[in-house]
């Protein structure tokens, strides 16, 4: 009868395997044993720190269950005057147009959309736009502006862009009270801080021109049910405002809007859109993204005076879609790519 040869590799990759699964075991009586003697929070300070947090600037669905910026609850909100203003001041991001609006109760100053249709969920969605960051930076200087703006001069900024519309008088009650719920949503975030999940998703450039051609394509399959073939939105049953907003037209935002920029478009709706999307479980490719985004800007809307804005062209942000430039490239590759040449030269980017 012959006899297996004997084999030395194996007998090592025995003897390695049995040594790792004693080392295994030993790590798993230390830290529970430790738990046990002298509990788990002084055990935790004894151990390694754990790798610092990823920061927000990732791809979109790159990471889901990152920790975000959560809004503190209003509902823990108690009574007093106080209270009341940040309550109100939240109605008033949610139902605007039922103020505000062309048929507004308070007053008429706006085209009838109301502040949660670009900041959603009043402002507190992650990369939905929220108000996360606002506290703890304002006063802040804006090239847009040349000046140190406050929150009241930001707030009217969006409703002479965003809404189309007049501002609020900063001493009036509805003023006031959007500031205190800005400020309030805010209050935990440390001056100077931008915490995990502000603002808007920030894609990658493509390398490429963005196509309002196949923009069109893609918007017709993914974004009518909602927005209406021609960007009309869907009214509610009163005619004070919208199911769902106008994307272009006399009642959408006007060409000084952030979302008119191609990059802001397209990151809004990466991380939110269609309807059910979020931002770690997105619906649409950043190409499909880019190209619906400037299918939408390509489209008729209110225009606005801009010749204000930008008083040093060179920090105007690159896909600003209006001239004059610094560096050369004409409206159209500023509006819609290439992107590629223009950040070769050292344009700004993404600001």
């Amino acid at each position: 009868m012959s006899k297996t040869p004997f084999n030395a590799d194996v007998l090592v990759k025995v003897s390695q395997t049995l040594m790792a699964l004693v080392i295994l075991l030993l790590v798993v009586v230390v830290l529970f044993g430790g738990t046990l003697l002298i509990g788990p929070e002084k055990l935790a300070r004894m151990l390694p720190d754990t790798p610092p947090k990823v920061q927000a600037e990732i791809s979109v669905g790159e990471l889901p269950g990152l920790a975000l910026w959560q809004a503190p609850n209003i509902n823990e909100l108690g009574d007093g005057p106080e209270a009341e203003q940040v309550r109100y001041g939240q109605e008033l991001i949610s139902y605007t147009s039922e103020y505000l609006g062309p048929k507004g109760k308070v007053m008429p100053i706006s085209n009838g959309m109301n502040c949660q249709n670009c900041h959603l969920d009043a402002g507190t969605r992650p990369f939905g736009n929220n108000y996360s960051a606002v506290a703890a930076n304002y006063p802040l200087f804006r090239a847009r502006s040349g000046t140190e703006e406050t929150v009241e001069r930001r707030v009217n900024d969006c409703f002479e862009r965003s809404l189309n519309g007049k501002p609020l008088n900063e001493q009036s009650k509805e003023m006031q009270a959007i500031v205190a719920y800005i400020n309030w949503l805010g209050k935990e975030v440390p001056a100077g801080s931008k915490p995990e999940g502000v603002g808007l998703a920030v894609l990658e450039w493509p390398d490429y021109a963005a196509d309002p051609k196949k923009g069109n394509l893609l918007y017709d399959q993914k974004c009518t049910v909602c927005h209406g073939k021609s960007g009309e939105g869907i009214a509610n049953g009163a005619g004070t405002g919208w199911i769902y907003p106008p994307l272009w037209g006399a009642n959408s935002y006007n060409n000084g809007a952030g979302l008119y920029r191609i990059s802001r478009f397209a990151g809004y709706i990466k991380a939110n859109m269609p309807l059910g999307a979020t931002w770690d479980n997105p619906q649409l490719s950043d190409e499909e993204a880019w190209h619906i985004a400037a299918y939408v800007n390509s489209q008729s809307r209110p225009a606005r005076d801009l010749s204000a804005d930008w008083p040093d062209i060179s920090k105007k942000p690159m896909d600003h879609p209006f001239g004059p430039y610094a560096d050369g490239f004409d409206e159209q590759q500023h509006k819609y790519g290439p992107f590629r040449p223009i950040i070769d030269k050292g344009s700004l980017t993404n600001k």
